[in-house]
């Protein structure tokens, strides 16, 4: 069995900790939550993906939906 530890990557996604899981799925979960607006636009505070990629992806996607779901006066 391969050990997926050594897939893990070395780098970062600003704001949330990332992880691989035993069954080798990258997760990630936002440090800080995000306001009560972001999350009633819909974003969500932990994302998981098959690859680190496509885990970053997601995460911009989540903060991108926070952003547009907070209304400024």
């Amino acid at each position: 069995m391969e050990d997926v530890r050594s897939t893990m990557p070395t780098s970062t996604i600003p704001g949330w900790q990332v992880f691989l899981s035993d069954r080798g799925r990258f997760w990630a979960s936002r440090r800080e939550p995000f306001s009560a607006q972001a999350a009633y636009a819909g974003a969500e505070r932990t994302v998981d993906a098959d690859t680190f990629e496509e885990l970053r992806a997601e995460t911009a996607r989540q903060e991108e939906t926070a952003t547009a779901g907070v209304v400024t006066s």
